[in-house]
């Protein structure tokens, strides 16, 4: 923001997308959490934050998202919520550069509220843990976790237990049919499958997966079926988290190519599989730094 003074470097936190390999669901705990099995990967396509000083005590935006209430802001939560726990801390304006589309099953607010940890934490010079960091982004949301840590993982219970992995990093297609996909609606259907066979990571390894969620979001959200079909003509679509987001590995050259031919109301990007976070390697480059 012209006038305003970063706090830190002036370069942008990056708050990177995903892509869920597969999204299995095994069960349903008494509090009505789904039970899951997924593999996450990161994506090189990202939110860019900044930070910006204010008076000690000031925790605010710098600029609201279309569609976004603040107090639903994930990123403005996630500020707040480190702010509590500690005293005498300068106050901070986040600025979103939002790249990653609204309700995309590409983890954007869940990424914006983890970078704002963990940018936060270095800028404010907590000195906190990632584990401690961790635990506070699970108060926000369950993908909150995978994106502090910064490495491509098989995650399970509600999404919090990760185990680092490495999966293939894959050149894909990723297009945005032109609408969201509201994930509580998909989660409370009475059709989605709860009851998918327990995996390991080595059985996904060496047999890969599905998403439970894709039957459900077919049926509700026309746009994402048809986002499927056009795109499964041309190689393996598959939909990320709950939508609407979908996605197929390709050649770079075949991908680029394809993006120029979706439909109009369409968006399309091609990404690359990621097994460490860009946030995990500006992190990286900061503490080279010191």
């Amino acid at each position: 923001m012209s006038g305003d003074t970063p706090l830190g470097r002036p370069e942008p936190w990056p708050a990177p997308g995903k892509l869920n390999l597969c999204l299995h669901v095994v069960g349903r705990r008494a509090d009505g959490y789904h039970l899951l099995q997924t593999a996450f990967q990161f994506i090189d396509l990202a939110d860019q934050l900044r930070f910006f000083r204010r008076p000690p005590g000031v925790i605010e935006l710098a600029g609201s998202l279309p569609g976004v209430a603040d107090e639903a802001n994930l990123a403005l939560r996630a500020a707040r919520l480190l702010a509590g726990q500690h005293r005498n801390l300068p106050g901070v304006a986040i600025a979103v550069d939002k790249r990653l589309p609204l309700q995309g099953g590409v983890g954007g607010g869940s990424s914006d509220a983890a970078t704002v940890l963990v940018a936060l934490n270095r800028l404010w010079g907590l000195g906190m843990a990632s584990g401690a960091l961790a635990e506070f982004g699970l108060a926000i949301g369950a993908d909150v976790p995978v994106f502090v840590h910064g490495r491509a993982a098989w995650a399970e219970g509600v999404g919090e237990r990760l185990t680092p992995a490495r999966f293939e990093e894959q050149a894909c297609l990723l297009v945005w049919p032109g609408t969201g996909a509201a994930t509580a609606g998909i989660f409370q259907s009475p059709d989605l499958k709860r009851d998918s066979p327990t995996i390991t990571l080595t059985d996904f390894l060496a047999r890969g997966g599905r998403n439970d969620c894709e039957p459900v979001v077919r049926r509700r959200v026309p746009e994402v079926a048809a986002a499927l079909d056009w795109l499964g003509r041309h190689g393996p679509a598959r939909l990320t988290g709950t939508g609407s987001c979908v996605f197929a590995a390709m050649d770079a050259v075949k991908a680029s190519a394809l993006a120029r031919q979706v439909p109009r109301e369409w968006r399309a990007w091609v990404v690359h599989g990621l097994n460490r976070s860009p946030l995990a390697a500006r992190l990286a480059a900061e503490t080279v730094e010191d």
